[in-house]
């Protein structure tokens, strides 16, 4: 069964995982979390996002059908 940290990390790709990879390093040097537990951070982060954009389209989408 995976951890929460190989969930995060499956959220990574392309250019989302360039960000990462660009963001953990420093951020782990003044946080106490190793750089995959930035880099799950992040990719979880941009897993929610994408969710809230997609509930929020089908949301607007239901209210203009309702209108």
């Amino acid at each position: 069964m995976p951890n929460t940290e190989q969930i995060g990390l499956q959220g990574l790709t392309g250019w989302r995982e360039k960000v990462a990879d660009a963001v953990a390093p420093p951020v782990a040097k003044k946080a106490p979390a190793s750089e995959d537990q930035v880099r799950a951070v992040v990719g979880a982060a941009f897993f929610l996002l994408s969710l809230y954009y997609v509930i929020s389209t089908i949301a607007k989408m239901a209210k203009a059908a309702r209108d």
